[in-house]
């Protein structure tokens, strides 16, 4: 009958529930809105790859450390082996690690860049994450560019046991190198920087900025509250929390953050608005004269076709052959 209609399966994927404000939205919308709720703001996680295209000039990024790879030196077994959850984790993000280190252009302006991805293993920091974030730091100063480095992380990768926590003291050690050379390090902090991370080169920026609500922090707030018996203040090691108490320096949201560290950038090295001016007048000249080029080049080609239609056709001749 009728009125016995079959229901309409809704697509799999099609809505999401906001983790903040538990309202549902278009998965859709919160993505073309860069992972943030359309609804309350909630800064939602977002892949590696998709931050260095956010921050980075389109074409400009070239990888640093690709060629490094994680191995199973401790052959560490928990419930699998950790070899295992390598493989599971680069079959699911695509990338080989944690961590993402391309040499770029912000807003025409050189610079190293560092990303943190907590898709792969909560953006833990095993060899080679604390490697790649060595050498993105390397790279700045060999090229006397800025260094940027967004941080989200669980902390140290108990898998790979010590070796893991020796990056604390590698990655210090790199940014130290760094600072020598008077450029600006920007530490980018979204939700969550904890842990060896956030004890690290997370907290050694000469200018640290957070997303909005990010959870920065060495232990999480019922860790503390376990070990000191006491309740913690509201928002307590959230981002706003701690911009009012001084440990950071600027809440920026995701959509503002490029031309947001393209400003600070001009005012911390003047060398590098004056390299992006350099290089917006190049680009500016090479268009002009692409478009000299094509105009001239249609130019003869309508001469040429005017040449053709002008030309009159030549007198039939009757051969005798009589």
């Amino acid at each position: 009958m009728a009125f016995f209609r079959k229901k309409k399966e809704i697509p799999h994927g099609l809505w999401m529930k906001c983790p903040s404000c538990d309202k549902t939205v278009f998965t859709n919308a919160v993505e073309q809105n860069l992972n943030v709720c359309p609804e309350c703001g909630f800064h939602m996680k977002i892949q590696g790859p998709e931050r260095v295209k956010l921050l980075i000039d389109a074409d400009s990024a070239e990888p640093i450390g690709e060629d490094v790879a994680p191995v199973d030196a401790l052959h560490f077994t928990d419930k699998e082996p950790y070899e295992e959850k390598l493989k599971r984790s680069q079959a699911k993000t695509g990338q080989t690690e944690a961590a993402i280190a391309v040499r770029g252009r912000l807003g025409g302006r050189p610079v190293t860049l560092c990303v943190l991805d907590f898709g792969f293993m909560g953006g833990s920091m095993g060899v080679v994450v604390g490697e790649r974030v060595a050498l993105a730091a390397d790279d700045a100063r060999e090229r006397r560019v800025p260094l940027l480095v967004v941080a989200t992380s669980g902390g140290a990768r108990m898998h790979e046991g010590a070796l893991s926590l020796m990056q604390m003291a590698k990655t210090s050690a790199a940014i130290a190198r760094f600072q020598e050379t008077g450029l600006p390090y920007i530490a980018i902090l979204a939700d969550p920087c904890t842990g060896g991370v956030s004890a690290s080169f997370a907290a050694q920026g000469d200018l640290t900025i957070a997303e909005p609500g990010a959870l920065i922090g060495f232990a999480g707030p019922r860790v503390i509250e376990g070990t000191i018996r006491k309740t913690l203040p509201e928002g307590f090691q959230r981002a706003e929390f701690l911009l009012e108490h001084g440990y950071i320096d600027r809440i920026v949201k995701r959509a503002e953050m490029k031309d947001e560290l393209g400003r600070l950038l001009d005012y911390l090295d003047p060398r590098g608005a004056e390299e992006a001016a350099r290089k917006a007048a190049e680009e500016e000249e090479a268009a002009r004269v692409r478009e000299e080029e094509e105009a001239a080049a249609q130019a003869k080609a309508q001469e040429s076709k005017g040449k053709k239609k002008g030309k009159k056709p030549k007198a039939a001749t009757k051969k005798d052959g009589s």
